[in-house]
């Protein structure tokens, strides 16, 4: 199973020459997180597709457009939506994250 990325409209992420486009690492795990958790079957296609869609049409118009930011609160917002996490859980590990100090985003190893 692949997500149907939409290849054209507010909800198709960024492409050059026809492949994907990621400006930083993280907007590429943000994407992936997506995808394998839709495979997964933790939400519909379409779930994720209205939420990114509502994030899109809510962000101000006077700011940069951030597509992967606003993948990844569309992210937040479905899985809240199904259950899978609170927006506590979410905001706890954010924290716990940035604290995190620089170069060490992959976690420990033992």
């Amino acid at each position: 199973m692949t997500a149907p990325l939409e290849v054209e409209g507010p909800a198709a992420p960024p492409r050059s020459n026809g492949e994907l486009v990621f400006a930083e690492p993280w907007e590429s795990r943000a994407f992936g997180m997506a995808v394998s958790l839709y495979e997964a079957g933790a939400f519909t296609w379409p779930q994720f597709q209205a939420a990114l869609i509502a994030r899109i049409a809510a962000a101000p118009r006077d700011e940069p457009y951030r597509y992967y930011r606003l993948w990844l609160a569309a992210l937040e917002d479905v899985l809240v939506g199904v259950d899978a996490v609170s927006r506590p859980e979410i905001a706890a590990r954010a924290q716990a994250l940035a604290r995190r100090p620089p170069g060490h985003d992959h976690g420990v190893t033992a």
